[in-house]
Parts: structure tokens; sequence; C-alpha cells
């Protein structure tokens, strides 16, 4: 911040000072032969007064600046709080042993998504602690904790993804929060499963998303061909808030067969995700 005063090399031409007045008439009368006591007291009143005006003078020439006022900074902006109670753990116990266990990258999502239905049909609230996974079963309760700050939140999966290939859990607003991902946007934590609705190695409704895709050309031409190949699967095409997809159901949406399109399938742009529906 710049504050108001001479600029550097600026000149004081212009400024007046006042200068002491002169003290004529207290040398001439000392120069007179002594006059007594009445005389000296005289003199040396009338002498002060002159020294108290000269200082009177000077302090009306010498203007007052005022210092200039402290710097203001715009308040940071922090992200909404969850609006939503925590979830609880099963049992109400913090000591609940996982059946399933597995260590990735966390990430979160939020605007593009928030108050649209998710996997489940619930709508999505980025304030709620919820997350997506690809394949847990949708309600589960799931530990998550920050490998590096070590601290956790229990969240439910209501939605799929994240379709990166290098990340395993999308994170609502709020439960990034919670576990310090929110800020540096991904960070190594460790998905603990306490409950599922489901067995999570066995059964459940399975399928092959591959994208997203900018062109949406080049979505329908990956349809087409899909399609032609694997003529006993259902294969849609729809537009999603990252671009455009390809979803490929096997007949009866088995687990084995989505495995092997995923496994043949390859696309030069986007990933190819091997989801759960249930």
């Amino acid at each position: 911040m710049l504050f108001a005063g001479l600029k550097p090399g600026a000149s004081t031409e212009g400024h007046t000072f006042s200068s002491r007045p002169e003290a004529a008439p207290i040398k001439h009368i000392f120069d007179r032969p002594f006059a007594g006591p009445r005389a000296l007291l005289l003199a040396l009143m009338l002498s002060g007064l002159m020294v108290l005006s000269g200082c009177h003078k000077n302090s009306k020439s010498a203007k007052h600046v005022p210092p200039p006022p402290p710097p203001q900074s715009a308040p940071a902006t922090a992200p909404p709080i969850a609006t939503t109670k925590p979830v609880p753990e099963p049992n109400g116990s913090s000591k609940t042993k996982p059946i399933y266990v597995e260590t990735g990258l966390a990430s979160w999502y939020g605007p593009n998504y928030h108050n649209k239905k998710g996997s489940n049909g619930e709508v999505y609230d980025q304030n709620g602690m919820t997350a997506a996974h690809r394949t847990i079963p949708l309600n589960s309760t799931v530990r998550v904790t920050n490998e590096a700050t070590k601290h956790s939140a229990i969240v439910r999966i209501t939605d799929r993804g994240p379709f990166i290939e290098d990340r395993i859990i999308d994170l609502s607003l709020a439960a990034a929060r919670a576990v310090d991902v929110w800020q540096p946007g991904t960070a190594i934590v460790k998905v603990e499963v306490l409950s599922s609705p489901a067995p999570i190695q066995e059964g459940g409704r399975w399928c092959v998303q591959i994208g997203a895709f900018q062109s949406e050309d080049e979505a329908r031409k990956l349809k087409e061909k899909l399609q032609d190949r694997y003529q006993t699967a259902k294969v849609i095409q729809f537009t999603g808030p990252t671009g455009e997809w390809v979803r490929i159901r096997p007949a009866g949406d088995d687990k084995r067969m989505a495995q092997e399109v995923a496994a043949k399938t390859h696309v030069k742009e986007g990933g190819v995700f091997l989801v759960r529906l249930d």
C-alpha cells in the first residue's frame, strides 16, 4: 500500500517556516543602568511573553497530518459446512471391524452434481456426508481416513464414480473437508467398508462405462461399434456434466461378462470403467 506524502526528491519550496521574533527590546532594557527589582521583573516577564508568542506562531504554521488508515483485507470465502448429521457407525461402535479395505487416491465432487439425482435415487447434496465409489454396493457405510493427517469420517455410498482411472473414491464437499481432501483436491486415503446391504466381492448387477468424450460423434461411433460386437448387450449413449459417455450392460448385468468387455475394450479418449449398478 502506498501512503500519501512527499515524493522522493521533492523540494520543500513553498513551505513556510516562522522565525523567532527579534529580541532587541530585551537588549535595550539591559543596556540601561540598573533600574531596580521592578524593572528587572518587568524585563523577564516581557522576554517570556515574546518566547511564548514565537512558539505559538510556529505551532500554527505546522500542518497536522493524520496517520494513514491500516490496510484492509477482504475476508476469505469459506466453503459451506455440512448441513446434514454425521453418519453414525454401525451398532454405535467406533471399533467396528471392516468387511472390506482398500487404499488409494480420493478426490471430491460438488457444484456440477449438487441437487441432481445420484445412482441410489437420492438427490445429491454436496453438504451431506456421502461419497461415490465404482464397485462398493450402494448405501454401504464406509470409514474414510486420510493416511497423512489421520482425520477420518463416516460416509454413505450414494453414487458411482470417480471416472478417472487413478482414483478410487469421490467424496462430497462436506466429507472432503472432514478428511482434509477439499483444499489439496486429492489425497491418499484408506477406505473401510463397515456395513453393506449386499456382498461386495460377488453377485450384483454390473456394466462397463466408457468416456468421457468431448465429441458426440465419436461417442456415437463407439456405441455403434460396440453394439455390433456385443449384440446381446444393451449399449446406450448419454451426456454427463463432463462430456459424452457410452455404457454397456451385458445380458443379465453379469459381472463376469462385464469384466470381459472391460478387458477387451480400448479407447483413445477417456477411460474404461467396471461399474456396479446396485
